[in-house]
Parts: structure tokens; sequence; C-alpha cells
């Protein structure tokens, strides 16, 4: 009597703001590479970015991170993250605990306790800076580059985002993998995997925010979380 074989655990992919799943993840190889596992491949793309539509107005942002659960299959399911979309899937394992197997968080750290205003983002995306907001032009490049629209942007910075605090972290039981460069505007990461129950972070080193999900050393490190079995 042949015992039951349990079907593969999909993986989600959530690409980062002005990205879309196409331009974070296939340009980037992700989507063959992890295609390796022999595992389904769950593609996402949040609201306002690449296929998904595109509103103007930041009301219609409001349950972002519940589009992005209701696009994920039911079942053990494990997902990675990049920047914006990273966020998305840490508040997701905070308000339905269990909802994930394991965890990867790449482009994301403290500023989940609070971040930067995104002003001068803003203020890119309307052509209203010049060459000395760097890295506002890198997110408007960005935009560019992966066939966005501005306005739909705009309106998702300006979206109502709840700030988390440490005692919710307690409730994402699940390995977590926080990928960080050491060149990242976002910073330091010690506050966030200190809350999380069962955390690991690794340094990239010499990488900033935008070539996170390009680096070999994330895609490894993944990789390798990933593949681990179930204890």
């Amino acid at each position: 009597m042949s015992g039951i074989v349990e079907p593969p655990v999909p993986i989600a992919l959530v690409h980062g703001f002005a990205s879309s799943f196409d331009h974070t993840w296939r340009k980037n190889g992700w989507v063959d590479i992890l295609g390796d596992l022999g595992r389904p491949i769950v593609p996402v793309d949040l609201l306002g970015h690449g296929t998904a539509p595109r509103p103007t107005d930041p009301a219609a942002y409001g349950d972002v991170d519940e589009l992005v659960n209701a696009a994920l299959p039911d079942g053990s399911l494990d997902a990675v993250g990049f920047s914006a979309g990273a966020g998305v899937l840490l508040h997701l394992a905070v308000d339905h605990p269990g909802r994930f197997r394991r965890l990867a968080l790449l482009g994301l750290g403290d500023n989940v306790f609070g971040g930067t205003e995104p002003m001068l983002t803003v203020d890119a995306l309307e052509g209203r800076t010049g060459p000395e907001d760097v890295q506002g032009g890198l997110f408007r490049r960005l935009a560019e580059s992966a066939g966005n629209d501005p306005g739909a942007l705009v309106a998702f910075l300006r979206r109502p985002v709840r700030r988390l605090v440490d005692p919710e972290l307690a409730a994402v039981t699940c390995p977590v993998l926080v990928v960080l460069g050491d060149r990242d505007f976002i910073g330091g990461a010690d506050r966030l995997v200190a809350a999380l129950p069962r955390a690991e972070l690794v340094s990239l080193r010499g990488v900033d925010h935008f070539a996170t999900a390009s680096d070999f050393g994330a895609i490894d490190a993944v990789m390798r979380v990933l593949a681990e079995p179930e204890v």
C-alpha cells in the first residue's frame, strides 16, 4: 500500500514598489531558478503595478494586503517578497497567523516600524525634482522600465499604511529569512529580526536597495531556505 504523496508547496513572489512580477522576478532569473525546486510559482502583481488594475485614487489602495491574500492559494505556502511586497507579506503573516510555511523578506528592515515619508518619491514621479533626488530618480526610472503608470504609483504611495509594533510580530511563528544589503537606504534590520521568533538575517555586502533582487547572494540565500526540509 503506497503512502499519500503531498503536493508540492507553492511559492508566491511579490515584487516591490514601481516594479512588477515580470520585472523583479522573471527578468532577474528567479522564476527559472526557483523552478528547479519543482514547485508551482504563484505570480502576484500589486494593485497599481504590472498587469493589475491601476486606480489613481489613494482610497482604492486601502485593502492592498487583503487583495494579495485573496490572490494566494489556500493551504501550505512559501512566499518571497521584495521591499513593498515584503512589507505586504509581513502584514499578512501578522494578521493571518499560520498563513505561511516560510517567508523570505528582501529589502525590508526596521522601516516596518516607521518608514521614511514618501514625498520626495512622489515629487520625482510627478516630475518635480532634479538630479539631487537620486533615490526618487531611481524609482522613476524603475517605473518607466517596468511600464507602470506614475499616477497609480503616486496613489499607491499615498495609501494608508499601518505601522507594525514589536509585540505583533510574535504571531509570525514560521521561519523568516530577512535579506538586506549593507548599503540599503532602509538602514538596518536588527529590531525586526529580534522581534520575530524564528528569524535569520543575511546581509549582502556592497549591495544597495535597488540591486538586492538581482544579487546572486540573495537568490542563493532564498534557495537555501526554501529547499530545507520542513521540521
